[in-house]
């Protein structure tokens, strides 16, 4: 290399690190300042609340041995070191700031793949195993659909029988980087799974019925079940609501195994309450008195004290010459969901009479949406889904799609609200409310409604 060549680079060198110190010094120089006559370096540096060495160091030509203030000159006026310090302490508050947010927005669920864990009973060994192990398929089921929607979900899935130590199975790593974890079933799991779902934040479906008071004060828990006296009050108003211009007819069907007595007392009570009309018969009275029973002047709706089979068809039967003998009465039934499962002897009548029939699901087997599931299940498990009501398997695909569908769209904010996104279930509707400071509960209510003209509708609350 030839000397002229050297000494160009280090020409160039030099301005380059002459530049830098300058552009760095530029950034802490706030103005300048033109020496007045008498004006010395401590006067100036009060008048801009500096220090006497922040101001030499912002002007260097100070610390030549001999210097002299003189008027004219020009100074520069830094900013103080206070000032200073509190935009680097801002600068770097804003960059943690910065980063936090990045780092929420990549854990952001909405950003990512969905982490879904599984804790039932998945054997086969008894019916809680082969119930829950037809519920994971409709589970993953879901998943499927939603990954064809390019929604990404990792599950994991822990068989936590009715004799499983639920500590163990929390001590997976999976577990806690779970966003949502389906169950229990069983309510001894759920002090345990309560606390882990608080401590990491993840949101926790009890698909079924248990006793979960952790409901009360965990904010991360959503319950799907809605016992059967918090139905019969809801029902009891919708009843009300919609029959409020009827002659309402309860009959007696001399039960007694049944259960209906909670909702048939409740119901003549808000009904005496309002003031409608109601009166009580027996599924033995005889013929004149069974039909003085009946109202020849408004809609009578019926109501009976059972939800058996046997009573129904009775009950039916006597309708029927009732309304042979008397063909202008108006009659509407109002059923139970047990009624549901009676559509291969009753169907017929269920459409004559109007019926009613409360319920928190509807598995329709004729509906396109679900002879599409049941066709997609035997292809996927080479055999047909148990013959109960609700179907498991469908019940796991409605509850899956509405929680990954809500987390996939809202993030940890999905709280299961109605019209949150429009989904409409093959079987489960599902509608949350916030139980006072605790988690959140459904509270979705049907009537299946059969018309005349043999259409069914759902009617949903």
């Amino acid at each position: 290399m030839t000397r002229l060549l050297r000494y160009f680079l280090l020409m160039t060198l030099l301005t380059f690190a002459v530049s830098t110190v300058s552009a760095q010094q530029a950034s802490t120089i706030r103005g300048q300042h033109k020496v007045k006559k008498k004006e010395t370096i401590f006067g100036i540096s009060r008048t801009y609340d500096l220090t006497v060495e922040e101001l030499i160091k912002a002007n260097p030509e100070m610390n030549v041995p001999g210097f002299e203030l003189k008027k004219g000159m020009v100074l520069n006026i830094p900013y103080p070191k206070s000032v200073l310090e509190a935009e680097e302490a801002e600068r770097a508050a804003k960059a943690k700031k910065a980063a936090e947010e990045a780092a929420l927005a990549a854990n952001d669920v909405r950003n990512r793949e969905i982490r879904l864990g599984v804790m039932l009973p998945l054997h086969n060994i008894n019916g809680d195993g082969r119930r829950m192990t037809e519920y994971y398929r409709g589970i993953l089921m879901a998943c499927d659909s939603l990954k064809k929607q390019g929604i990404s979900i990792d599950v994991h899935a822990w068989n936590t029988a009715e004799d499983s130590n639920i500590n163990k199975v929390l001590e997976d790593p999976a577990a806690a980087k779970c966003d949502l974890i389906i169950g229990p079933l069983y309510s001894k799991q759920m002090d345990a799974l309560s606390a882990f779902v608080a401590k990491h934040d993840i949101r926790m479906v009890i698909p079924f019925s248990i006793n979960a008071p952790q409901l009360t004060t965990n904010r991360n828990i959503f319950q799907v079940y809605q016992s059967q006296t918090e139905q019969n009050e809801v029902v009891i108003t919708r009843f009300i609501e919609r029959f409020k211009d009827y002659h309402t007819v309860v009959i007696d069907c001399n039960d007694s195994t049944s259960k209906k007595g909670p909702f048939t007392f409740g119901l003549r009570r808000q009904m005496e309450q309002q003031a409608m009309d109601v009166v009580v018969t027996n599924l033995k009275s005889n013929e004149s008195n069974f039909s003085k029973a009946f109202s020849r002047t408004k809609p009578n709706v019926v109501v009976l004290n059972t939800g058996r089979s046997q009573e129904l068809g009775v009950a039916f039967s006597k309708i029927n010459g009732l309304k042979a003998n008397s063909p202008e009465l108006d009659i509407t039934m109002f059923g139970y969901t047990d009624w549901l499962l009676y559509t291969k002897t009753h169907l017929d009548n269920f459409y004559k009479y109007n019926t009613y029939i409360p319920s928190v699901f509807y598995y329709n087997p004729l509906s396109p949406s679900t002879q599409r599931f049941e066709r997609k299940y035997r292809q996927n498990f080479r055999s047909d889904m148990q013959i109960t009501l609700p179907r498991f398997a469908i019940t796991g695909f409605d509850h899956a799609y509405f929680f990954l569908k809500g987390l996939h769209k809202y993030g940890k904010s999905f709280n299961g609200a109605e019209g949150m996104f429009g989904y409409p279930p093959v079987q489960t509707p599902l509608k949350f409310e916030r139980y006072g400071n605790g988690g959140l509960r459904n509270r979705t209510m049907l009537f299946i409604h059969y018309r005349p003209e043999h259409l069914t509708e759902t009617i949903k609350f």
